[in-house]
């Protein structure tokens, strides 16, 4: 589809969106159903739509960055992470007299994933009777999640993978829709982040990284290879030494970052930087 990168570049120029980055298939299968949706018959037709119709540029941009989530989505990842992966983390904060528990949520959609990680963390600590302050970033370029994420209202099905006790310490429901409790709200940072940008490593929000955790999942499975390797050297290199990464379960590090992350989980995409 060659009128696809005009597509793109009018992207780039109306809203500041550089998606040259991403799969084409799955760019081109995107834009296929707006063009359906707005009765396009021809790419060309719906490139002329995109220049008449303001709006449709919006609704591309949501199809491009479509979010699907919930909450403690691969439940594993967070046993291995409460059971294993926070003591250890703990343990050298402790020892290194440090105050803070630094996270980052890489596409974080709409704060599912932060939230719980969030919880995970409150709970370990409670059962550990440890207080340690946390701060967790959340970085996304949908700006509609970003926005739903810091209202902290969700529908029922994003909760189907949580505890009945989990419920009911973090959430109040009213009128059907559950509202993340305020203080848990607070340890959770929402900003807009694009993973290619070329003058940021880290998000701005986070002032220096040195990151305890990253959580970077089923966002790199939509990157070209290029890409996929300058969004691993900005997690590497936002990680401190004997941080942790975790990725989405179709996800590896590349070959030449191998040597610097040692897998700590065989059920689960848990990584260590160990150089």
């Amino acid at each position: 589809m060659n009128t696809l990168n005009h597509i793109l570049k009018l992207l780039a120029e109306k809203r500041g969106f550089d998606f040259s980055g991403y799969r084409r298939p799955m760019l081109e299968r995107r834009t296929q159903k707006r063009m359906f949706k707005t009765n396009c018959g021809k790419p060309a037709e719906y490139l002329e739509y995109l220049q008449n119709n303001t709006e449709e540029l919006d609704e591309l941009i949501d199809a491009f960055t479509i979010n699907v989530s919930n909450f403690f989505r691969n439940p594993l990842v967070f046993e291995y992470l409460e059971r294993i992966v926070l003591h250890t983390i703990i343990n050298s904060i402790t020892l290194k007299k440090d105050e803070l528990l630094r996270i980052w949520s890489a596409g974080c959609s709409r704060g599912e994933e932060a939230y719980s990680i969030a919880m995970a963390v409150n709970e370990f600590l409670k059962k550990e009777k440890t207080a340690l302050d946390t701060i967790i970033f959340a970085t996304d370029i949908d700006k509609k999640a970003l926005s739903k994420g810091r209202s902290g209202v969700y529908d029922k099905q994003s909760l189907y993978n949580l505890k009945l006790g989990m419920a009911e310490s973090y959430f109040k429901e009213e009128s059907g829709k559950y509202i993340i409790d305020d203080e848990l709200k607070k340890t959770v940072k929402f900003s807009f982040f694009n993973l290619l940008d070329i003058n940021h490593i880290f998000p701005p929000e986070s002032i220096y990284g040195s990151f305890d955790m990253v959580f970077c999942r089923n966002v790199l499975i939509y990157f070209e290879r290029e890409s996929q390797g300058v969004i691993f050297d900005k997690l590497y290199k936002s990680l401190k030494i004997n941080g942790f990464l975790i990725l989405g379960e179709a996800e590896l590090p590349p070959t030449e970052l191998k040597g610097k992350f040692r897998r700590e989980s065989k059920c689960c995409k848990i990584y260590k930087k160990i150089a």
